[in-house]
Parts: C-alpha cells; structure tokens; sequence
C-alpha cells in the first residue's frame, strides 16, 4: 500500500526513518518501552535455555531422578508467569510511549496518513527498539541461566551433568516474543490515535484530560469478571487440593491486574477522589494542585499507579499465600508443594523475577511521566509558584500515587489470598505476613517518591520561558 506520506513495507525508507528519528529525539521516551522488551528477551531466554539444557542432554544424564517437578516443569512455569507479566508491563509502557508521541503522530494524521500508516510506524518503533535490546537481554538471560541452573543442581533439583548449551536458539526466540508481544501491545495502544478523525486526534494531543474509551471500560469488566471466576475455582477447591487452589488463585490475581490496567483511569481517579480530601485538609495549597493534577489526568495516573499495584499485587499474593499455606501445613501436619522448603524457594526466585519486572516498570514509567511535565511545571512558576511550591506539590502527589497503587495492588492480593484461605481452612481470612508486607509497601513507596520528588528537581530548574517554548517531552 502506498499513501502521499508513507508507503511501502513495515521497514520501509520513510516509515523507518520517522520510527528512528522519534526514537533519537525522544529517548527517554522509549526507555521504559525498551526496558520492558529488554526483561521480555532475558527472561525468555533464561527459561528457554533450562529447557534447551534438559532436550540436548545425554540420555543417561536426562534420566536422572532429581527432587522437585523438573527442570522442563520448572522452566515452564515460570516462563508462563514472565510472559504474561512482560506482556502486562509492555502495553503499559507502549501506552505511555504513545501518548508522549500522541500530537507528532496526529499531525502525521492531519497531512493524510492513514491509519494504517501510523500503526505501519508504531510496529516499526516497537520492532527497533527490541532489536536494540535483544543483544544484550539474550546475554543476560544467558547468563542468568546458567547460574539459576547451578542453584537448581545444588539443591539437587535439576541433573549434575547438564550444560546450558552455547546455542543461540533460546535468545532468538526470546526475541520472537518480545517481537510478538510488542507487536499484539500496538494493536491495543495504537487505538486512540488511529480510531478518531485527524482533527480529533490532534485536539487530544493537545494535552487535555482524555475520557476512558468505551471498548476499554468494556474489556477492563470482562477481564474482572474473568479473573472473579478463576478466584471462584480456586475458592472451591478442595482443602485436599492445597496445590491447585495455590496455582487458580496466583493466576485469578494476573488476571485482575490487568483488568486493573484496563480500568486504571477510573479506579485510579475515584480512589484520587477520595484520598485527595485529607490532601487537601493537611496541605491546603500543595494538596489542592496535587489532587486537583491527580484527577483532572486520569490516564495519566493510570500509568504511574499500575506499575505500583503491579508490584504490591504480585508480591502480597504470593507471600499470603505461602503464609496460609505453612500455616495449614503446620496445623496437619501434611507437607505439599506448596510448603516444601525446595518449592518455597523457587516461589522466591519467581516472586524475584516478577518483582524486577514491577520495579524497573514503575522507576521508568514514573521518571518519564514527571520529566515529561517540564512545561506544566513552567507555566505554574510563571503565574507565581515557586519551585519549592512545585517541590511539596510533587512529593504529595507522589505520596499520593504511592496509596493508590498499594491500595489497587492490596485489593487484588486481598482478593486472590481470600479464595485460597476459603479453600484450604474455610475462612476467608488469610494468614497474613505483616512483616513482609510491610516491606513490600516499604519498596513500593522507596522507588516511588524519591523517583518522583528526584526528577522534579530536574523539571523544575532552567528558565520558565525557555522551558514554555519548547516541546513536551
């Protein structure tokens, strides 16, 4: 297909140069995004080369009894989680790529590109970008699987002989799916520029406040109610099925994240509405701008918070689940999968992966977001703030960002523990590791504010007039 703008194959002369040429003026921009696609290849790569390790072993080897469900179960498992959870974190950071990209790409709109020219350029940035980081992210993923796999034949989890193979096949195909996830996230985050008229779209890109789409709110209430019937099955398990109640319920919690995702915008902006009350009572000045920035920018506040709930959501599950568990273990005397010291110890790992995900989404997303707003910033001091006016408002937003997503991510842990505790003991009060908890909130609120208050410092400083005159982002 040809157009008076772009034409020819996704790789194209044009299409390429505009998808390199927003990537170079805009690195910051696409950090996050690369970051996302860059843990996709590692961690794909790291599980495919355990499984790689296993298929070219020796018989002799492969035959080997170890303890455990096996390197192949193993690998499975946790390559299913990563890709899910890759996949959750690359929407998000496509999402806020786009939109920092939404008036340049609209403008194309306005001098007759059509739509399916855009998604052309979108598809060619997210295909450049992971060929950027696929180098390093299969090396990494190589090397941590090498020593994963130690960890695993030192606890006599995996064979004494097996060799994580020099091949270059896992880190290829963690390439394929960073590639397809990617590329399935475009077709999601593309939909706002491409859907309306040109003059629509550009008009949203002005930076005015964007209601939720109905498609969106429609998706985000079927995936809740999906993820509200994994929670049932796990909930009517039999107590003897501790191990499948585990597995429903740490899946029913995904899926609610995402349904969090999707309706982010809304959830965030009524807890905004709530939480911005005492905001205002304590902090009378700051906390008006700061509630008043929170829910007049719900997409915005979206994107920050999910990351937040991401982290807590994940984390609480998991460690309320293994609380419950031991805890039922304890009292019956009946050791499962579940309470082995061996299983308790790959959860960690895998609570790891999941939390590195979590955490470098919500330090990319949340610098972007604050460094992106250079220019509100500028125009506040020149109708009279100060930036240390600007400072305690930011710091309050954090603050205020912090509780939402900890709330967010703190209703789905809570939901997804309850239906295993209903399962294993007949109550749906799970045993809670308060401590650990406690720390998780800890983590949550130490990448949060000090990401936010820290690039603040950098928005807020240089010349208010030259920052009002140049572009966003």
């Amino acid at each position: 297909m040809s157009g008076p703008v772009l034409s020819g194959p996704l790789l194209s002369s044009p299409v390429l140069s505009l998808s390199v040429g927003q990537i170079r003026r805009r690195p910051a921009s696409f950090a996050g995004l690369g970051t996302a696609l860059f843990l996709a290849v590692a961690a794909v790569t790291l599980f495919g080369s355990l499984v790689a390790a296993q298929v070219t072993a020796p018989a002799a080897v492969s035959r080997t009894a170890v303890s455990g469900p096996g390197l192949v179960l193993i690998a499975g498992a946790f390559g299913e989680i990563a890709v899910l959870v890759a996949l959750f974190v690359v929407v998000n950071a496509l999402g806020f790529t786009l939109r920092q990209q939404h008036r340049d790409l609209a403008l194309l709109r306005t001098v007759a590109a059509t739509p399916r020219q855009i998604r052309r350029v979108v598809r060619a940035q997210v295909v450049a970008t992971a060929l950027l980081v696929a180098g390093p992210g299969g090396l990494v993923g190589f090397l941590a699987a090498r020593a994963f796999l130690a960890a695993l034949q030192r606890r006599g989890m995996a064979a004494a002989g097996l060799r994580i193979p020099g091949a270059p096949v896992p880190a290829l195909v963690g390439l394929g799916v960073a590639l397809l996830v990617g590329l399935a996230a475009t077709a999601v985050a593309a939909r706002r520029i491409t859907r309306p008229a040109p003059a629509v779209a550009l008009t949203e890109g002005a930076g005015a406040p964007r209601r939720t789409g109905a498609p969106r709110l429609l998706a985000g209430v079927a995936v809740l109610v999906g993820g509200g019937l994994l929670l049932r099955l796990a909930a009517s398990r039999p107590a003897g099925e501790l191990d499948k109640a585990g597995q429903a319920a740490l899946l029913g919690s995904l899926v609610l994240l995402v349904a969090v995702g999707l309706l982010g915008p809304v959830a965030a902006r009524g807890l905004a509405v709530v939480l911005g009350v005492p905001a205002r009572a304590l902090v009378p000045r700051a906390g008006w701008l700061a509630d008043a920035n929170l829910r007049g920018y719900a997409a915005r506040l979206s994107s920050a918070v999910v990351p937040v709930a991401l982290l807590v959501g994940l984390s609480g599950t998991m460690l309320t689940l293994t609380g419950t568990a031991e805890h039922v273990a304890r009292a019956t005397g009946a050791a499962t999968s579940v309470t082995k010291e061996s299983d308790i110890w790959l959860r960690e790992v895998e609570l790891g992966l999941l939390v590195c995900f979590a955490a470098v989404s919500t330090v990319n997303t949340l610098v972007a977001l604050t460094a992106d707003r250079r220019r509100e910033f500028a125009l506040l001091r020149l109708v009279g703030a100060t930036r240390r006016q600007l400072l305690r408002m930011l710091a309050l937003e954090a603050v205020l960002t912090t509780a939402i997503g900890v709330l967010l991510g703190a209703m789905v842990a809570a939901a997804a523990s309850g239906a295993f505790s209903l399962a294993v003991t007949g109550s749906a009060v799970p045993v809670v590791p308060w401590a650990a908890c406690a720390w998780v909130v800890l983590g949550a609120a130490v990448l949060t504010v000090p990401g936010i208050v820290g690039t603040g410092l950098w928005a807020v400083g240089g010349s208010a007039v030259a920052s009002t005159g140049g572009e966003r982002g």
